[in-house]
């Protein structure tokens, strides 16, 4: 067991590296120099032009540039935003928890009715309830999220003024960010289960039980699900990624406060300092995330700590 946690981390720790080098130079990438666009009308001085260029330290060696970015980072300091005029780590703090608040209403909504559309589909197998709950799965995961955050808004917010949209982090603005955000993975998570649970329920130690006399639900709550919910950890971890960076498009649509909407108001900004954070952070929290996830399968299936 030690010695499969000891490489979950020594890989982690070398993808948090790759990861910081990748984002690094993606974002050097992006066109335009954002010396010109944070002096704005001002640019048109070439001396200035220079002068923010060394206070930013674009004017050093790529190398250089990230090794002063990375030392940094350990010592928690990520940056100023001259678009902002604060620390970015002032940024971070103010619009990460509206994310995290976000993000857990997703994957909570998700998991709950993804876990109980996938059951009813897969005990009624082959029956009406089988396909009706997978037609509603698949149209679920065939609408764009932004499309349907504009119609959640029309119908919910103007129509029928229910919930607070614009800028809303109250429970009644979270409503329909999150129902946007969960929508596509709660059809992904029905259809993943239902396979699972098929799978599961013929298993011989499944049929052996059902042989013995137990009742159907002692069966299903002790020896399916136990053995279907493994492949769904690894489905957890892969959408607590998918939900943040989804969280770029519901909190644009939605004007809600988050590191979404931040990302995309610091890349036209040309916020160099404000994107590498915002995306880094983003990445180590989904790679921490499968970690946990690695960590946990052990408790379910001792067999992957031999392995």
């Amino acid at each position: 067991m030690s010695s499969y946690v000891l490489r979950r981390l020594v890989s982690i720790v070398a993808l948090a590296f790759g990861i910081s080098v990748i984002v690094f130079l993606i974002v050097r990438l992006i066109p335009g120099d954002p010396a010109l666009v944070m002096l704005g009308t001002n640019a048109g001085d070439p001396a200035v032009v220079e002068r923010l260029r060394e206070q930013l330290g674009l004017h050093l060696p790529l190398h250089v540039q990230y090794w002063r970015w990375l030392s940094a980072l350990f010592q928690g300091d990520f940056g100023y935003s001259y678009g902002y005029q604060q620390s970015v780590a002032s940024l971070l703090a103010a619009n990460f928890p509206a994310t995290i608040q976000l993000t857990i209403a997703g994957l909570g909504l998700s998991l709950t009715f993804g876990l109980a559309l996938g059951i009813i589909a897969a005990v009624k197998r082959n029956r009406l309830a089988d396909t009706v709950t997978m037609g509603t799965a698949l149209v679920f995961m065939s609408i764009p999220s932004f499309w349907l955050g504009l119609l959640l808004i029309l119908a919910f917010a103007v129509t029928l003024p229910w919930f607070d949209v614009v800028g809303g982090t109250s429970l009644k603005g979270l409503v329909l960010p999150a129902v946007t955000l969960a929508l596509g993975t709660i059809g992904f998570n029905a259809r993943f289960i239902r396979s699972s649970v098929i799978a599961a329920q013929v298993q011989k130690h499944v049929v052996t039980a059902h042989a013995k006399g137990l009742s159907r639900v002692t069966v299903f709550v002790r020896h399916v699900l136990r053995n279907a919910i493994l492949p769904i950890l690894t489905v957890v971890g892969l959408q607590v990624g998918q939900l943040l960076s989804g969280t770029v498009i519901v909190e644009t649509v939605f004007s809600r406060p988050g590191i979404g909407r931040l990302l995309v108001q610091a890349i036209l900004a040309k916020d160099y300092m404000t994107v590498q954070a915002v995306v880094l952070i983003i990445a180590i929290i989904y790679a921490l995330t499968n970690l946990i996830v690695d960590l946990l399968y052990p408790v379910f299936d001792p067999r992957v700590a031999s392995r």
